[in-house]
This record gives structure tokens, C-alpha cells and sequence, in this order.
């Protein structure tokens, strides 16, 4: 069993990624209880002293000017979970709702939201008994926070909305009862605590960036086959080429497709032909997929400093001070996901090109569709096809959200950051690059078979080893669609990589 410490001050993405195991059980660290109640005595005064305090004695939103009385308080709060869990969709994986459920954990530990010591505790106690809350996927604008989507689950906290509990799906009650946890009774200003935040456009954001990491990786290896396969050259990996133009993903792609392709027989058996110069889907992979490094390594920074981050409004300071701010604003993690978007469909883009050279027999010197007795036997045209489709989607997931603003709430929430939809839009062009990159290897394994007898570069020699464990040569037609998903799996369990870099080391 896995065991997470959050304080609200330390989690990286490395981390959190163990929350994807649900075997992985979360505590908070005893040092932040201090401060959780001190913010929330600052709370209970703030009742007895009848100070109009938004949200706690107050309405919301565009009725944070209509006061509450004392005896309605409580009320409110349970009205604020009920009228704001308006989210529609499917529902979110497992896997993005733990997340979610860790990063709420994670920023009231930091004890600026006023919400009890007890409440957070259930929090947790939510999350280590297996509990899931049923968070439909559309309906937050990014400001405020994801207000919809953390309605729906912290419903489930007091009793209410749905949950899935050893894989069913009941009521929020039922799932509480059989997890053998007490409903909470929300006190003032908990509701608001509980729905302000950032948390579900982080959750996805980071569940993106610890997949995209990988598949960058993927992405020099699929490259360096298909650049074996083409008869390429590996002169435009040279350091030199790199070190005057040090853009540090760049020189990255550049180390691992050298890495990747060394000691190939493949690339030394033509190094005195004619041709010139590689196509640029060849000879410009490092800058290319560079750049998309750069900006993946940029949207981690973002999403490192927000998952640390206290997000609600108002903050309640331990000192007595209940200011109210923007913090919710999803602005950071929109334009940051918005970025990653087009740095993934730009992987997925020129993926898509060195497949079409590898099919192209014009192109390749190599059977049409990379199948013997073509005509009878179509190959791997439809495969290109298939990726084809998947990076013209990828264009238009590809447009940013964040550019987009519809007022909310009256007009008082008038500028609003979209982040959520950047969120999904970036884990749905994740899903499309890994099945683009799933045919590029496909192509470049069948090539290999059809091109020479010599030795790939010991990289490749891995990669290729891997795929022929689990999808045979194609000899003559097949249903492509299961080779497709088998080779998208062992890209999720981390199979060729792994291999890979036990031979070549470390990749960048």
C-alpha cells in the first residue's frame, strides 16, 4: 500500500501520480491542523460578531449582496452544494476524480478556506475508502472556480448525489453508509469552501502532463524507426547542430533519437548514397518535437504551482483577515493547457507525415501500403487514413478555449477562463496522438520486416522486439483496429519504454 502525506505546500506531479493506484491511501500532515482550525475559528467569530462576509452571512454570486440570517446559514450552505451540481456528460474516470479528490485535500490542508478540521478528515476518509463521486464532465466556465463539477462531488460528502463504490454505482448515502462513513453537516461558509477551487481543470491538466511526458518519449522512438525504415540519416541528431540553437527540448530529442539509433547497420549501409537531405518529418523531428517539450515543460511548471495553491474565495487568513479575491480564476491553467493542446497535435502532426512517407511507395522504395500483393492486399492504407482523421481532429480541438468569454452570474462574473474545456480538450488530443503514434510504430515494424536484413539501432531493435511480442507481421489483411489497441496499451502500461531504456538508458 502507497501512502501520500499532503500538506498543501509539497506535492509534485511525480507524487500525485501515485494516486492513480487505488491501492494509494492519503493523509494530512498533523503540522497543518493548526492552521485549518485557526482559519476556521476566524470563520465561527466572524458568525457571532454578524459580519457580512461573502458567502458565510451572504448570498452568491450575483446575490452576495442579499444577507442571510444566522438561522439560515447552515441552509445555505447545503443549498449552494444542491443548486450548483447542474454538471451534465458522462461522468469523469475514476482516475481524474481521485485526482480530484486529492487536490481538494491537498489546498485545504493549507487552512485558508474555513472549512472544520472534521470535514476535511471526511475528505479524506472519502478518498481512502474507495469512495467515487459521480462528476459529470461539462458544465464549469473556469472562474470560480469549477464550481458545477465540485458541487457534484462534495453532494456526496453530506449525503447526497452519486458515488460508484467497488466499481457500482448508488446514491451518495448508500455509498457513504457502505463505506462505513458519517455524512458531514456542513457549518457556515463549508458549501463555498468546498465548490470554489481549481481543482478539476488541474486534475486534468496534470493527469495529461504525466501522460504526455511519456509520450514525448514515444515520440523520439517512433520517430528513429521511421527514420530507419526511410533510410535517413542520423547527422541531423549531431550535438553540434543542437548546441548552437540550444533550445533544451530540442537538444532532449535529439540526445534520445541518438541514443535510439545507435549502433544501426541500417543507417551505416547507406551513409554514402545520393541523397541530399532528409524530409523535414525526418530531419526536423528534434526541433519539432522539441518545441512540444518546451511547452509541456511549461504547462508542468503551471500545473506544480496551482496544485499547491489555496483557490478559494473568500480566503481566510489564520491572523482574522477574510478577504475576498480572484485566486478561482482558471486564467493560468487555461492558457497553459490551451498551449499543450497545440504542442500534443503537433506531435500528432508530424507522426501523421512520416506515416504517409512509410505507406507511400513513391516515397518509402518500399510495397505499396507496406503489404506484399498489393491490390488484393490494401495494408496500411486505412491506418494512414485513421491518423489522418485523428490530427484533422486534433486541429480543431486544437483552437484555444481560453480565448473564449461568456458572462456568468448577472454580469458579476464577466470575464470567465474557460479552463475545464483547455483541460479536456488537451486529454482528448492526448488520446488521438497515442493512437497516431500506436501507427507509426505499427508502420515502422511491418517496414523493417519488408526493408533488410540488417541490425536497427539498438533503441530500435527494443521497440521493435516489444511489438512483434504482441502483433505478428502482416502478411496479407487483417482488422487493423486490434493491432491498433493492443499497441495503444502497451504504450499506456509503459511496456516499450521501459524496454527501450533498459537498453539505451534514460531518455530525456
Amino acid at each position: 500500500m502507497k501512502k501520500l502525506v499532503l500538506d498543501g505546500e509539497s506535492l509534485t506531479l511525480e507524487s500525485l501520480a501515485t494516486v492513480l493506484d487505488p491501492a494509494t491511501q492519503i493523509r494530512v500532515a498533523s503540522a497543518c491542523r493548526k492552521n485549518v482550525q485557526k482559519s476556521r475559528e476566524v470563520i465561527d467569530k466572524a458568525v457571532r460578531d454578524k459580519k457580512q462576509v461573502y458567502g458565510i452571512t451572504t448570498g452568491f454570486g450575483a446575490l452576495s449582496d442579499v444577507v442571510i440570517s444566522r438561522e439560515k446559514g447552515r441552509q445555505l450552505q447545503k443549498n449552494i452544494l444542491m443548486s450548483h451540481a447542474a454538471g451534465v456528460g458522462n461522468p469523469f474516470p475514476d482516475e481524474i476524480v481521485r485526482l480530484i479528490l486529492a487536490l481538494m485535500i491537498n489546498s485545504k490542508a493549507k487552512g485558508y478556506s474555513g472549512l472544520r478540521w472534521t470535514t476535511l478528515q471526511t475528505l479524506v476518509e472519502l478518498f481512502n475508502g474507495g469512495v467515487i463521486p459521480q462528476i459529470p464532465e461539462k458544465g464549469s466556465v473556469g472562474a470560480s472556480g469549477d464550481l458545477a463539477p465540485l458541487a457534484h462531488l462534495s453532494l456526496v460528502l453530506i449525503g447526497r448525489g452519486k458515488a460508484r463504490f467497488k466499481r457500482r454505482l448508488m446514491s451518495g448515502a448508500g455509498a457513504l453508509r457502505r463505506a462505513e462513513i458519517d455524512p458531514v453537516t456542513l457549518a457556515e461558509g463549508e458549501g463555498l469552501a468546498l465548490v470554489n477551487g481549481t481543482q478539476v481543470m488541474t486534475a486534468i491538466g496534470a493527469w495529461t502532463l504525466h501522460k504526455a511526458a511519456k509520450l514525448a518519449k514515444l515520440a523520439d522512438v517512433a520517430a528513429s524507426m521511421s527514420l530507419e525504415v526511410l533510410l535517413g540519416t542520423n547527422t541531423q541528431f549531431h550535438k553540434k547542430i543542437h548546441r548552437v540553437r540550444p533550445h533544451k527540448g530540442q537538444i532532449q530529442s535529439a540526445a534520445n533519437m541518438r541514443l535510439i539509433t545507435d549502433d544501426s547497420e541500417i543507417i551505416t549501409s547507406h551513409k554514402d548514397c545520393n541523397r541530399i537531405q532528409d524530409a523535414y518529418s525526418l530531419r526536423c523531428s528534434p526541433q519539432v518535437h522539441g518545441a512540444s517539450r518546451d511547452t509541456i515543460q511549461f504547462a508542468r511548471q503551471t500545473i506544480e504551482t496551482e496544485i499547491n495553491s489555496a483557490t478559494e474565495n473568500p480566503l481566510v487568513f489564520p491572523d482574522g483577515q477574510i478577504l475576498s479575491g480572484g485566486n478561482f480564476h482558471g486564467q493560468p491553467i487555461a492558457l497553459a493547457l490551451d498551449h499543450l493542446a497545440v504542442a500534443l497535435a503537433e506531435l500528432a502532426n508530424i507522426s501523421e507525415r512520416r506515416i504517409e512517407r512509410m505507406v507511400n511507395p513513391d516515397l518509402s522504395g518500399l510495397p505499396s501500403f507496406l503489404i506484399k500483393e498489393g491490390g488484393l492486399n490494401s495494408g496500411f492504407m486505412i491506418a494512414q487514413y485513421t491518423a489522418a482523421a485523428l490530427v484533422s481532429e486534433n486541429k480543431v480541438l486544437a483552437h484555444p478555449a481560453s480565448v473564449d468569454s461568456i458572462p456568468t452570474s448577472a454580469n458579476k462574473e464577466d470575464h470567465v477562463s474557460m479552463g475545464t474545456i483547455a483541460a479536456r480538450k488537451a486529454r482528448e488530443i492526448l488520446g488521438n496522438l497515442k493512437h497516431v503514434i500506436a501507427i507509426e510504430l505499427l508502420c515502422a515494424a511491418q517496414g523493417l520486416d519488408l526493408l533488410t536484413n540488417l541490425k536497427p539501432g539498438k533503441g530500435t531493435l527494443m521497440a521493435y522486439k516489444v511489438l512483434r511480442r504482441h502483433v505478428s507481421h502482416m502478411k496479407k489483411d487483417r482488422e487493423l483496429s486490434p493491432d491498433i489497441e493492443t499497441v495503444a496499451g502497451i504504450i499506456d502500461n509503459g511496456e516499450i519504454l521501459s524496454a527501450v531504456e533498459k537498453t539505451c538508458g534514460p531518455l530525456f
